[in-house]
């Protein structure tokens, strides 16, 4: 069997971190391409591929470096759960330039059929690539949409930390990441309404730069031109603070203690050797 080709710790985990993100984001923004500009599925088709999207890129990188794909996941990790603050830039950047990638591909794969169906490139089919208050149609307006982001955010890091905490009852079989996927897919069905469920600063800031250097000349400004991007970086990174705390201030604190686990990492099965995994 030929040796694996070992990466340095730090570079290893960002590659991984890239990896995933961009896994997630070609699932997740082409389905609403595939919906916006093809005119194939519908809302619950979104819901599902980006909760599967999510499923996917966390087996991709789960076992290198935790899998957190969302910088609100690696913020409320550094505060809450001792991931180290001098990850925290690197990996927030390598899911950046994830998505980012990841958003080029899909813009270049559908260009005939975004073009097709909004040659001017409007807000019409912004929402492709990044999230509007109101879904780019209700009366929601930027403070609303940031609540809403503050609170679907808390919402998935309460549950991240609950499916993930290995002193709880996290799932066995490796079925993390499902469970993972099963919490976006629900929260896009019952939180996507007022702001489109970004809950991922990475995900909504990375396609949100690609389609603006591909054409897409309002994409830092929403549907009323108010300058929009910075409500799903800011809603979502306090929102996973505060999802966090609630879960270690009503739930972890009361768990008996655990083996040793390293931070920002998935749940460990008993007696499986971690290091020998990463090969």
């Amino acid at each position: 069997m030929a040796e694996r080709l070992k990466i340095p710790g730090l570079l290893g985990e960002l590659v991984a971190e890239f990896a995933g993100t961009l896994i997630l984001i070609l699932f997740g923004v082409g389905v609403v391409a595939q919906v916006v500009a093809g005119g194939f599925g519908d809302h619950d088709s979104i819901a599902w591929a980006w909760g599967l999207g999510v499923t996917f890129g966390v087996y991709v990188a789960g076992r290198i470096s935790g899998a957190h794909l969302n910088p609100a996941v690696t913020v409320a990790l550094a505060v809450f759960k001792g991931f180290e603050w001098r990850k925290v830039a690197p990996y927030c950047g390598a899911q950046f330039l994830g998505a980012f990638a990841a958003a080029l591909l899909v813009r270049w794969n559908y260009t005939e059929a975004l073009h097709a169906a909004d040659p001017g490139l409007t807000i019409k089919t912004q929402g492709v690539f990044s999230t509007l208050p109101g879904n780019g149609t209700l009366p929601v307006n930027e403070w609303g949409a940031l609540r809403d982001q503050v609170i679907g955010t808390a919402i998935l890091l309460f549950l991240i930390l609950a499916v993930t905490d290995a002193a709880a009852t996290p799932p066995g079989a490796n079925l993390a990441p499902f469970i993972i996927g099963l919490i976006v897919v629900a929260i896009g069905m019952a939180w996507g309404t007022n702001a489109g469920y970004a809950i991922n600063p990475a995900r909504d800031f990375g396609p949100r730069l690609a389609s603006f250097l591909t054409g897409y000349g309002g994409a830092f400004r929403d549907q009323t031109g108010y300058l929009y991007f910075w409500v799903p970086i800011i809603g979502p990174i306090v929102g996973g603070i505060v999802g966090a705390g609630l879960y270690q201030a009503l739930v972890g604190r009361f768990l008996p203690t655990a083996g040793p686990q390293e931070p920002g990492r998935l749940p460990t099965p008993p007696n499986e050797n971690v290091e020998a995994n990463r090969g």
